[in-house]
Formats: C-alpha cells, sequence, structure tokens
C-alpha cells in the first residue's frame, strides 16, 4: 500500500547484501524485496537520501554507487535487477571496501552527512570482521544488522551500533517483513537532516529546513542572508522558536546566498549554522508551443514551462500569407487558450510572447491549420455484386479533396485499406463471406488534415 513520503531526512545509506553461495537464490531475492520494501517512503536526490549497495563475496563489488540513481523509482528499479554474484563469505573484506567507499567523492558519497549502513547477513563469514567494522563505527558509520540464520549473538551485538536492541536483529529470511517499519523508523532517526539545508531550490526561491533546537518559550531565530557577491545586500528575518522551515522567495535567479540561522536562546548559547545556496537559472517561457483541438474555425493553443516571474502572455496570430494579425492576452498563471473565429482550411502562424517582470520578453512561434468546413463523407451504403463481394459507395465530401481512404476490418480475414481518387464515388470490397460482418470507414484526404471519416458496419447477407 501507498506509505506517507519521509523527507528531512539526509545521509548516505548503504546495504551490505550477502551475496555468496551461503545464501540460496530464494533467501537473495526475499532480501531484495525487504530493501525495496524498507527504502519506499525515502526521498532520495542530491540534497535528500542516497543509497549504493556492496555486495559481500569472493572480492567485495559495488552495485551502484550512491548518486547514480537519485529516484524512489529508479532506486527501486536497480535493487530488483541486482543478481547474486555466488562466491566466498568474505565480508570482512567487503566492511574495508564499504569503509573505502563510504567516503569517496567516485563512490558518490558526500561529506559531512549521517552514515547509514544496513549489513544483511546469514551469520556466517570466512573472514575476521571486527577490526575493519569498528574503524567504520569510529568514522560516525552508524551500523544495523540483519540477521537472517544462526549467526553468533555476542558478536553481532558487539558488531552492530549500540544499543544491540535498537541495530540488530534476528529474524527468518521469510519473516523480514516483520522488523521493516522497525528498522525504518530507526535509520530516519539516523538520517534526520541535522543541520541547516535548502530544499526546493528554484530560480527566485528556496525552503530552508533545519533542526529543532528551540520552542516557542525557550528564544527565536534571528535568519540573515545576502548575495555573497554584494554582502551589503544583506536581509533579516525573525523566526519563532517552534519553526523548523522559512521560504525565501523574490530572489534574482543565478545568485549564490550566504545564509546564517542564529537561534536566540533564552536558556543557553546555540552555535549558528550557516550554508550556501544558489538559486536556478531563470526558466525561459516558452520553451515549446503545442497547437491541438483543430476544428474549421478554431484551435487550442498551449505552451511550456509557466514560470512565476512572467506576468502574462500576448499570442498574436493570422493567416498565412497575409498581414492581418490578432492580439490575445492572457494571464500569467494560464498554459494555454483557444483561438476562435478562424477561416477554414487556412494555414496560421501563431507567435506566444512571454512578458517577465523585468519587462524582458520571448517568444515562439509555431505554425497550425484550420480544418476543412464540412469535410465529411455522407451517405455511405452498401450493394451486393456476387456471393463474397460488396459495392460501397458514397456521396463527396466537401472541399478541395486529395482522395478518399477505405478500411475495411473483416469479422472474418485480414483488414484492407485502399487509397482511391478524388473522383472516385464507389469501391468492391471482396472476400466477404455469407453471414459474416465488416466494419467499412470511409475518410476524406484534404492537403492539411485528413476530413472526418463515417463508418458502418456491413452485414452480408446469404
Amino acid at each position: 500500500g501507498a506509505l506517507p513520503s519521509l523527507s528531512g531526512s539526509e545521509g548516505d545509506l548503504l546495504f551490505l547484501l550477502d551475496s555468496s553461495g551461503s545464501v540460496s537464490n530464494y533467501e537473495f531475492s526475499r532480501v531484495k524485496e525487504f530493501i525495496w520494501d524498507l527504502i519506499r517512503p525515502f526521498t532520495f536526490g542530491p540534497n535528500d537520501v542516497q543509497t549504493s549497495i556492496i555486495h559481500i563475496s569472493t572480492t567485495p563489488t559495488m552495485e551502484f554507487p550512491f548518486d547514480r540513481y537519485l529516484s524512489s523509482g529508479t532506486v527501486q528499479q536497480a535493487i530488483r535487477d541486482t543478481q547474486q554474484l555466488m562466491g566466498d563469505t568474505n565480508t570482512g573484506k567487503a566492511l574495508s571496501y564499504a569503509k573505502e567507499k563510504f567516503f569517496s567523492n567516485e563512490a558518490g558519497a558526500r561529506p559531512d552527512v549521517p552514515k547509514v549502513m544496513v549489513w544483511v547477513t546469514d551469520g556466517f563469514s570466512t573472514d575476521d570482521i571486527s577490526e575493519p567494522m569498528q574503524l567504520l563505527k569510529d568514522m560516525g558509520v552508524t551500523v544495523f544488522i540483519v540477521s537472517t540464520g544462526r549467526g553468533n549473538y555476542l558478536e553481532l551485538s558487539a558488531a552492530a551500533s549500540q544499543p544491540p536492541e535498537k541495530h540488530l536483529h534476528f529474524v527468518d529470511v521469510d519473516d523480514l517483513p516483520i522488523i521493516t517499519k522497525e528498522l525504518r523508523d530507526a535509520i530516519s532517526d539516523a538520517i534526520q537532516a541535522n543541520r541547516l539545508r535548502a530544499v526546493d531550490v528554484t530560480s527566485s526561491s528556496f525552503r530552508l529546513v533545519w533542526p529543532q533546537v528551540l520552542s516557542q518559550e525557550t528564544g527565536y531565530y534571528t535568519l540573515e542572508y545576502s548575495p555573497i557577491d554584494d554582502p551589503s545586500g544583506k536581509r533579516t528575518k525573525q523566526v519563532p522558536g517552534a519553526h523548523t522551515t522559512l521560504v525565501l522567495s523574490d530572489l534574482p535567479p543565478e545568485t549564490t546566498y550566504q545564509v546564517a540561522l542564529i537561534p536566540e536562546s533564552n536558556v543557553h548559547y546555540i552555535p549558528p549554522q550557516t550554508t550556501r545556496v544558489t538559486t536556478l537559472p531563470e526558466e525561459i517561457s516558452p520553451a515549446q508551443v503545442l497547437i491541438s483541438e483543430s476544428k474549421p474555425h478554431s484551435f487550442h493553443v498551449s505552451w511550456a514551462p509557466t514560470p512565476a516571474s512572467v506576468t502574462g502572455y500576448q499570442i498574436l496570430y493570422g493567416p498565412l500569407p497575409g498581414n492581418a494579425v490578432k492580439l490575445l492576452e492572457v494571464d500569467g498563471t494560464r498554459n494555454g487558450t483557444a483561438l476562435e473565429n478562424l477561416a477554414p482550411n487556412t494555414t496560421y502562424l501563431v507567435t506566444v510572447t512571454a512578458v517577465y517582470r523585468s519587462g524582458k520578453e520571448k517568444s515562439l512561434s509555431a505554425k497550425a491549420c484550420t480544418q476543412e468546413e464540412g469535410s465529411k463523407v455522407r451517405h455511405l451504403r452498401f450493394e451486393n455484386m456476387g456471393p463474397t463481394t460488396v459495392k460501397a459507395s458514397w456521396d463527396p465530401a466537401d472541399g478541395k479533396v486529395l482522395g478518399y481512404r477505405v478500411r475495411c476490418r473483416r469479422q472474418t480475414g485480414p483488414s484492407s485499406l485502399l487509397s482511391v481518387s478524388p473522383q472516385s464515388r464507389s469501391v468492391l470490397l471482396p472476400e466477404l463471406p455469407a453471414g459474416t460482418a465488416a466494419k467499412v470507414c470511409v475518410t476524406p484526404v484534404y492537403k492539411n488534415q485528413p476530413g472526418r471519416g463515417l463508418c458502418r458496419t456491413l452485414h452480408v447477407q446469404p
């Protein structure tokens, strides 16, 4: 079922997966399902959670680096695609390899974020794990161990982070779902964002989040932010002590800000937290213009994207060739409009111009064609011409017809598609056995688009 998203987490999450020959294919697949379910609610990204898998085998192998898959869907698919390597259970080697990758830029690991390792094991190892595991913990890695076999409790409880009742689980491989929520909550606690950081960064805004260190009763925050190229432009906001987030908006694009959050506590001194945030380049609209719902006297024009910095759009349109143009203005929050009272069977040039708050303008054009008026086949009728042949006849469509397409979908036998000249008014349809049915459609063809077809079901009488 659907799970609420776990946002506000930031950390590198590593799964140490026993991929050796001591694990059956069935057990390996069950562990993959467990990992897949465990991480479902987390938000993945360069400012959120990143994850990786290292195989325990004869030689340790990284399945993918931390920064390769940065969305829940791609991470879960990568876990599904993970294959067992077999080989020896050299866990000590894998732990040493994990320590190297946990702090490696090449592996996509990030400095100054919490590190969490989940080791899923059947409890068996062919080499020593105590020393490399202690090195990992000494470097600040939180270690969770899930044993699906009969591992030595004293050895594993010493290897896991303390206290073992929170970080060590013994469970049969078929009962792994029992511990999913408890382990997920413990991981979430370990990787909660513990510093000031920016999320939801756009070209004109970003949201700041920070850990709760004050309350409404114990003080307030002073927030200072300024462009690093213009320290004199510093601005200050006062934020209530119960808050842990704030949105800064109306900012210029592609600008780096120095941000300081200063807790003003009436209980004890709490050091300030700082971060740097760069707003994104401004979205340029319109980047694309699309034409749809074409009719004889109207069509719909839409555009994207619709950034907040656009105050309105101007749509200039007129027939080609010609100089007669009309102007339609729409609000900046809209991404499309209908153009009406147009001439049928006519090509129009449509230009959409975005007008920005700064006064800047950006335009993009597209061609659009209205349909032929009355472009429909009329009076489709049938006449038996033999035991298995029927003649289909119709009255001509209006306008400059370039031809007709006749499609026959038989109840038995292959379908057929015929193209005939604009002067033709009938075709012979063979291979229609008595007692069967067929659907026959006749569609006129015009220069700019197909007309509206007429379909009827044909019942072949004995």
